[in-house]
């Protein structure tokens, strides 16, 4: 099936097809990221709580993730499966615009859009489990997701720039426009790609029983079952403080959309040295230590946007420097885990994987966002972004004693027998 060396993935044509698609469409989440709270913010006067329920509302499909991914294991072939998620999502966004000109623009549109947004985003995501492990060699897999999260990272740095400028200039509702377009140059970048389909589970068991083999067998993996234990938690406490981190920068700190956009771009510098360094790092200092330092500086560093006063400028580089440290920190945790995981799952039961996976590790976040909601109106949004970097502190309990932060190397990891 491969035949390619273990050399650059930057010569390998189908990776750079795959990466281009993956840029374009990562610049446009982040413009989407940044205005569709905005649009509920500025444009339909939103409360703590609401922009809590919205941001809830992104990740609530996730909840269902081990049945969609149970079903994807059952297709051969996942690229048109990310193709149609792709497509999908470019018809949601564009009613938004719509909406708007026609003066149809609601908070209960945004939440429909964000579910039904957030479902074609976990069909992609369950599909691509199994498409990843297609596209490049075992070798390559932290080379791979190295780049492309140095890629996503690169789009945290240019995209809340930009999107802050379009939602200035053109208001947020038509800056979603742009976003839409990058999903169509992602399908197109997809459909070019020749990478040879894996075979699909067989079997007749009816698929809530296929469901819950994928579920217990990430619930009983050494390493899965930890991890995903430290990254509910990191995800948790993260989107308390994400759902309302928008706000708090343009009520609490009075900054523009276009200082909030320069200064998450700024910040996210940190994310793209984190990429380009997890791996050397982790093969320097072992993926496990690495995992455990990440675990720990990624949710406590909200705190310094939380703590953050004085002029304009002040409040600016603060929030900038939180995304920073931030974002290098969760680089430092992102790669090497997902490496890691890719490397001790069996072949058939990736979908499955990681569809049990985001149930739980993503379908967390709808809760995390909606308390953060409610206690940014209770106590009040500044303190709740503590209580968020506190509370995170927390995963790396998870970590402690399991083979995972013993972990050096990934090239003597392989699945358990099932």
């Amino acid at each position: 099936m491969k035949t390619l060396p273990a050399t650059s993935l930057w010569r390998v044509q189908r990776f750079r097809t795959f990466w281009s698609a993956q840029t374009v469409s990562e610049f446009g989440d982040r413009i989407t990221e940044l205005a569709l709270p905005l649009i509920a913010v500025t444009l339909l006067d939103a409360s703590p709580s609401q922009v809590g329920f919205l941001t809830a509302a992104v990740w609530l499909p996730n909840i269902a993730s081990l049945f969609i991914g149970t079903w994807v294991d059952h297709r051969r072939d996942k690229r048109p499966l990310m193709i149609a998620a792709d497509l999908a999502r470019t018809v949601l966004l564009l009613t938004l615009p719509v909406a708007y000109w026609l003066d149809l623009l609601g908070l209960g549109h945004l939440y429909v859009i964000a579910i039904l947004a957030g479902t074609a985003h976990v069909v992609f995501n369950t599909a691509y489990a199994s498409f990843f492990v297609r596209l490049v060699d075992r070798d390559q897999y932290l080379e791979a997701n190295s780049k492309l999260s140095a890629t996503r990272s690169i789009s945290f740095m240019g995209g809340p720039a930009v999107g802050g400028l379009l939602v200035q200039w053109l208001t947020a509702p038509v800056a979603i426009v742009v976003d839409a377009l990058t999903f169509v140059f992602s399908a197109v970048q997809i459909s070019r790609l020749k990478v040879e389909p894996g075979a699909s589970e067989e079997s007749s068991e009816p698929l809530l029983r296929r469901a819950g083999a994928g579920m217990r067998y990430v619930l009983k993996h050494p390493y899965l079952s930890r991890s995903l234990g430290c990254a509910t938690t990191v995800n948790f406490f993260n989107l308390m403080s994400i759902a309302l981190l928008v706000l708090f920068a343009s009520r609490n700190l009075d900054l523009s959309a276009g200082v909030i956009g320069v200064a998450f771009g700024v910040g996210a510098t940190g994310g793209l040295l984190g990429a380009v360094t997890a791996s050397p790092l982790s093969k320097r200092f072992g993926a496990g230590p690495v995992i455990a330092v990440g675990a720990v500086v990624f949710p406590g560093s909200i705190a310094i946007a939380a703590l953050a006063g004085g002029p304009t400028w002040t409040k600016a580089v603060a929030l900038a420097v939180a995304e920073f440290v931030g974002a290098f920190a969760v680089m430092c945790f992102d790669v090497p885990l997902n490496s890691l995981q890719a490397a001790v799952v069996h072949d058939h039961m990736r979908s499955r994987v990681a569809g049990a996976f985001s149930s739980i590790n993503y379908g967390i976040r709808p809760l995390g966002a909606v308390v953060g909601g409610f206690l940014g109106t209770w106590i009040g949004v500044r303190e709740t972004l503590l209580v968020s970097a506190a509370g995170g502190l927390l995963a790396v309990l998870w970590l402690i004693g399991s083979p995972i932060i013993r972990t050096r190397s990934l090239d003597a990891l392989e699945p358990p027998s099932l």
